[in-house]
């Protein structure tokens, strides 16, 4: 029982850590992405004794200004709910990570632990009903800020969320017909074969209709662009988070982000094979174990290679060209990828390729958690890419979408499904 909490726990602590680590480097990420799509430089101010890694530090910054700025609060407000709507919806989108799972199991001891959290026979439900009580934070507090762009955010809100979670949960349907389980861990292992010996079984191959509805949803539940009408800056400033500041406000801005990596995990995990690696199972890993590891050594030392030789180069070219620290940061990346690299080269000493079962099992593991993970950054970047790439709906037209276009759609396509499977 007690190993059995403790490891509860430190799966927790790692998909926090993940989660939370994730917050602050999308937050980079989508300000220089939206600076490359826009043909701008991007956050490059803040900086440690002259250090800006390319606007790195910027997040750092600006957590420190949130937990020191005075938290406002507007006359008028119900202060309960005021308070405690940031909470909740941040609790929320942390709740929901759960039932996902981020890989098949890790081995200690001759111990084979699963590694996710809570492996219900019912986890897509649990997904979609968690999910849907972060609502209730954002109503609760645009009506409960008194104010009528506020409201309106939470009105908009509320209403995009019943129209498209229909849409999502009749995708969702079709996909667990042909996985024949509610359980995410059933949906994951049967992506994990070949369709004729050739094609990855994942789910958007054999259900390419549900996983562009259930995408589309994803955007609208996350209130991104082009669904992000209930913030609305140019009609509602930006709606139901417009009289929160300090912490309260910052945690409304880490659900946002943290919803975005909740929705990437889930897209990879439903329709992307989730830890598989395609054409590479866990007994071919364990079995070439002694080949992979030192390849992937190799090929790191190499990596590290060339990136300190292109960072040397660049500081050869740039010196004396700031006058600051900037004129310091090629030479410190160089730096560390040098150290980077002597790790790699240390590991080789150690001859990888004399590698045990035990080895090869954690090498499994973890070459499977590093395709999960990047599968989650992937899907990332491809909201940011959207959100700077598509304009905002118009009110009507994000209705006219969710209603006469995605549900007959996602309809159809579980009717089709239903009969294939009859028929199969």
């Amino acid at each position: 029982m007690t190993d059995l909490v403790l490891t509860t726990f430190l799966k927790m602590a790692f998909i926090l850590a993940v989660i939370l680590g994730l917050v602050p480097v999308l937050i980079w990420a989508e300000r220089k992405g939206s600076a490359f799509i826009q043909d701008r430089t991007g956050p490059n101010r803040a900086g440690i004794a002259g250090i800006r890694l390319a606007g790195l530090i910027h997040p750092i910054a600006d957590v420190l200004k949130l937990l020191f700025k005075e938290d406002v609060r507007p006359a008028g407000v119900h202060r309960v709910l005021y308070a405690l709507a940031p909470f909740l919806v941040f609790f929320v989108s942390l709740l929901t990570y759960a039932v996902i799972p981020f890989g098949d199991y890790l081995e200690v001891g001759g111990r084979r632990i699963p590694l996710v959290v809570a492996d219900l026979d019912v986890g897509i439900l649990y997904v979609l009903a968690i999910a849907s009580l972060g609502t209730y934070g954002i109503v609760m507090g645009g009506w409960a800020s008194n104010n009528k762009y506020t409201f309106l955010g939470a009105v908009r809100s509320t209403s995009q969320m019943i129209s498209y979670e229909i849409s999502m949960g009749l995708a969702l349907m079709g996909l667990l017909l042909v996985s024949q389980s509610l359980r995410l861990t059933d949906v994951v292992a049967g992506q994990g074969v070949l369709l004729w010996g050739f094609l990855p079984r994942w789910g958007v191959v054999i259900q390419p209709l549900g996983a562009i509805l259930f995408m589309t949803a994803a955007f609208a539940e996350t209130n991104r662009n082009p669904f992000d009408l209930p913030e609305g800056e140019s009609e509602l400033v930006s709606g139901y988070h417009l009289e929160y500041s300090s912490m309260k406000f910052a945690l409304f801005f880490m659900a946002e982000y943290t919803n975005l990596v909740v929705a990437s995990a889930l897209i990879a995990t439903l329709y992307f094979g989730g830890w598989n690696i395609p054409w590479l199972p866990r007994a071919v890993i364990e079995a070439r174990a002694g080949v992979l590891l030192p390849l992937l050594l190799a090929a790191h030392v190499a990596i590290c290679a060339l990136a300190a030789a292109l960072y040397l180069r660049r500081a050869s070219r740039e010196r004396g060209r700031f006058g600051d620290g900037r004129d310091r940061e090629p030479g410190l990346m160089a730096g560390v990828c040098v150290l980077l690299g002597l790790a790699g080269l240390a590991a080789l000493a150690l001859r990888p390729w004399e590698i045990g079962p035990a080895g090869a099992s954690l090498l499994a593991t973890a070459l499977q958690v590093g395709a999960f993970v990047g599968k989650v950054v992937f899907f990332c970047w491809f909201f940011i890419w959207v959100r700077w790439t598509l304009p905002r709906f118009r009110y009507d037209q994000l209705m006219h979408l969710g209603w006469k276009v995605m549900l007959p759609l996602a309809l159809a396509n579980l009717v089709l499904t239903a009969v294939v499977v009859a028929l199969v």
